[in-house]
């Protein structure tokens, strides 16, 4: 019987899907590309479930103009590395977690940083067009027991009932989906295998004028922001942990 706080923590999820995959739950390994708005949803979602090995990468701090969407970003938390703020954050969770920080970016040329393979799944939310191609290049190539997930454009929505899970390749209605298929097809190099997004095929126009903000590294990879707003990056980021739990689940049950 589970007698202490950290343990107590996940009574309830492990009510719902029972004590073998709930401890294969803890054991996964997740490494964390990116964890803005979309990202740092997905990361609280992930350890209040039980993960307990988690590696967060992300090279931005905490700006004002996170403050809308973001899960660790406060008027506290604002010029610390986004991967500090998280980590603490989540570790007031479950103190127990084993949660490592790479306060850096991930690039083509910085992907050799990533041991990719050391991982059970590797979970994308990054912006940058070059990068996000370049992840999912390299981690579809990975042997069959590194599992990919990708979250496409969270900006310019606010209809919740429109996002959707799909195999990358038909995800409808998606700009990003659409540049990143565009580009595999042009440069002829395609993922080695399939894998799922979560997506929306709405796209809103931007109805505000648009402030300067300071540009950071990422910042300019990404080109100029869009419109975004926190119910629709949390449920991308929920829905992107929630693939990740239920991956493990059916893995459990003999039900790939």
């Amino acid at each position: 019987m589970q007698t202490n706080q950290s343990e107590a923590i996940y009574n309830r999820t492990t009510l719902l899907v029972g004590d073998t995959a709930m401890t294969a739950i803890q054991a996964a390994r997740v490494i964390l590309f990116g964890v803005g708005g979309v990202g740092s949803w997905c990361a609280e979602s992930l350890v209040r479930s039980g993960i307990g090995r988690l590696t967060l990468v992300d090279s931005d701090c905490v700006a004002p103009s996170n403050l809308n969407r973001q899960l660790m970003a406060t008027t506290e938390t604002l010029g610390q590395p986004k991967v500090d703020a998280l980590k603490s954050r989540l570790l007031s969770i479950n103190p127990k977690a084993d949660i490592e920080v790479r306060h850096e970016l991930y690039t083509a040329a910085s992907a050799t940083h990533f041991q990719l393979d050391q991982y059970d799944y590797v979970v994308d939310a990054i912006d940058s067009l070059a990068s996000k191609a370049d992840l999912i290049l390299r981690a579809s190539s990975l042997p069959p027991g590194t599992t990919l997930f990708s979250s496409m454009g969270a900006a310019l929505k606010m209809d919740p009932t429109a996002i959707r899970v799909a195999e990358f390749w038909k995800a409808e209605g998606c700009p990003l989906a659409r540049a990143l298929r565009t580009r595999f097809r042009r440069d002829k190099t395609f993922p080695k295998r399939k894998f799922k997004v979560v997506y929306s095929p709405e796209l809103l126009p931007n109805l505000g004028r648009r402030l300067d903000e300071a540009p950071t590294a990422s910042s300019q990879l990404k080109g100029l922001p869009n419109g975004t707003v926190a119910h629709i990056t949390a449920i991308f980021g929920f829905t992107l942990a929630g693939l990740v739990i239920q991956d493990i689940c059916q893995r459990m049950s003999g039900r790939d």
